[in-house]
């Protein structure tokens, strides 16, 4: 359809307006996507131009050159266009794997995620949110943008994620006060960066550990919701996340239980049928979350990412 359009266009244009509302728009300018991305999709325009009789625009090759100059790097940033206007940028890792951990680039379930829960604003509206997991921080951003939480917590327990997501939550306009203590986290070490008062919602970002925090240590959460996306991948991170889901369950005193979701992309049948297996076995019933209608984000919809929702 492009190349057609091209033909059909009579001058250069449109090639000068797709290149202003990709590689050279604002956003992009300020916060660039990887240097490999940019260059393949530079190189992939100008090879759908050049198979139109239209005249070669400089602009277009000089940007390219521009992009054959950097070097590679091993962060970037992506843009994550919302449905209100707004959007997310990230800092993310070049790689699947790094610093030892997964958690530096963001996931096809939390994208699944951050959808379902843009559908579902009630949900989360005027609600205490705490998020397993955060990893680099898209669905808590994007749910802080778009559904008007009381209070989110991002939670995380490796020390490079919860630097990442901690300047990601800056990035995206939220202003953080360092070095402020979690008082819930007394008997561990902990790291908490919470929003100022006058900011809605409250955002916190914890240290958390589901091995080794204590159910005292989480008595000051209260969450009225609890959500994760791609947490399901390990037999040993299932165990301890029942675990965690048990002691937030057993700490909540007279309050209502919370209601939890936890979004996953079905690699492994095995492996998500234990954790179906696993929940089973400790009494917390379970049921599927209907497919949503609308994909916001650009990425690899799979049919094997799902929803469940736990009562616990």
């Amino acid at each position: 359809e492009l190349e057609q359009n091209l033909r059909a266009a009579p001058d250069s244009s449109l090639l000068r307006d797709i290149l202003r509302e990709t590689i050279l728009h604002p956003l992009c300018v300020k916060y660039p996507p990887s240097t490999t991305y940019r260059r393949c999709f530079l190189t992939e325009l100008i090879k759908k131009h050049e198979s139109t009789a239209a005249e070669p625009l400089d602009e277009l090759y000089d940007t390219l050159a521009d992009v054959l100059k950097e070097e590679e790097s091993t962060q970037c940033y992506k843009n994550y266009l919302l449905p209100t206007g707004d959007c997310v940028t990230l800092s993310e890792s070049t790689a699947m794997i790094s610093g030892g951990t997964t958690g530096l680039i963001t996931w096809d379930a939390a994208l699944h995620l951050a959808e379902w829960a843009m559908e579902n604003p009630e949900v989360f509206s005027d609600r205490t949110v705490l998020e397993l997991g955060s990893g680099i921080g898209f669905t808590g951003i994007a749910i802080s943008k778009t559904c008007q939480p009381k209070t989110y917590i991002f939670s995380d327990c490796h020390h490079c994620v919860l630097r990442q997501l901690g300047e990601n939550i800056h990035l995206n306009g939220f202003v953080l006060e360092p070095e402020v203590t979690w008082s819930i986290q007394t008997e561990s070490q902990g790291q908490e960066v919470e929003a100022k008062n006058c900011q809605t919602p409250k955002l916190i970002v914890a240290e958390l550990d589901w091995g080794s925090v204590t159910e005292k240590q989480l008595v000051g959460l209260q969450p009225d919701v609890v959500i994760a996306a791609d947490v399901v991948y390990d037999p040993e991170t299932i165990l301890a996340l029942i675990g965690m889901l048990q002691k937030l369950s057993t700490c909540r005193g007279d309050r209502k239980a919370p209601e939890v979701f936890i979004a996953s992309t079905i690699r492994n049948p095995d492996t998500y049928h234990l954790f179906q297996a696993e929940l089973d076995k400790v009494g917390i019933r379970w049921q599927i979350i209907p497919a949503h209608g609308n994909s916001n984000f650009l990425y690899d919809v799979q049919p094997n990412v799902t929803i469940l929702q736990l009562f616990i």
